[in-house]
């Protein structure tokens, strides 16, 4: 069976709370999404390795590390030595295989993902060296962006490889996923979700993710 999971994203909560905010939704998430921004390969600017570092020592959580960044081989050291568990590199950069083993020796999960504009043909090559694709259902760089239905279309083509080839990779998608498009993203076989906004700025974050869940896997088989 797949795994379903859900990962709040600390892009949408409030950073100078960002300790209790994660709290708060611990109980309900399975991992968190870390977005990395260096307002060069998206138009926006958020955190580094030293906030990975502070996150640490405060949450045992999984810490999904996405690198929106133009050079994250740069980066890969300082991640791995903040305690980030996984990260996530684009494809548009180029050839991923160099910072795949450079995680790989460092012992940091190894993640893989496309912008929307980008045709999945483009990362299933990929599928069997990787434990991650991320689909972006949004434009990366901001939160609370309109779900993109056409990310489920790469979900089920990528979906439909790794159960053929009976691969360890999980599918996350991340962008404008609330209890509305969590179910369709679930059908269409998606592992992880990501939801920032929808989560971080409900007026109850965790009765927010438990929602999300039950949305997406009515039937309990979620945590």
């Amino acid at each position: 069976m797949p795994s379903q999971k859900i990962a709040p994203s600390i892009l949408s909560a409030d950073f100078s709370r960002l300790a209790e905010h994660i709290e708060m939704v611990a109980s309900e998430a399975d991992l968190l999404h870390v977005d990395v921004m260096d307002g060069h390969f998206v138009p926006n600017l958020t955190i580094g390795p030293p906030v990975v570092a502070s996150l640490r020592a405060r949450t045992e959580l999984f810490l999904d590390c996405h690198l929106m960044v133009d050079n994250p081989g740069v980066l890969l050291a300082g991640f791995a030595d903040a305690g980030a568990d996984r990260c996530i590199v684009h494809i548009e950069l180029g050839d991923p295989r160099p910072l795949f083993d450079e995680l790989r020796e460092r012992g940091v999960g190894v993640g893989l993902t496309l912008n929307p504009e980008t045709a999945v043909d483009t990362v299933l090559p990929y599928l069997a060296e990787i434990d991650l694709l991320l689909i972006m259902s949004v434009h990366p760089g901001f939160g609370g962006q309109k779900f993109i239905p056409d990310a489920l279309d790469k979900v089920r083509a990528a979906r439909a490889v790794i159960d053929e080839g009976n691969l360890p990779v999980e599918i996350e998608i991340d962008g404008g996923i609330q209890e509305q498009t969590a179910p369709l993203a679930a059908a269409a076989g998606v592992d992880i979700l990501v939801a920032g906004s929808a989560i971080f700025h409900a007026d109850d974050p965790l009765a927010a993710a438990r929602g999300i869940r039950s949305a997406a896997w009515p039937n309990g088989n979620g945590k």
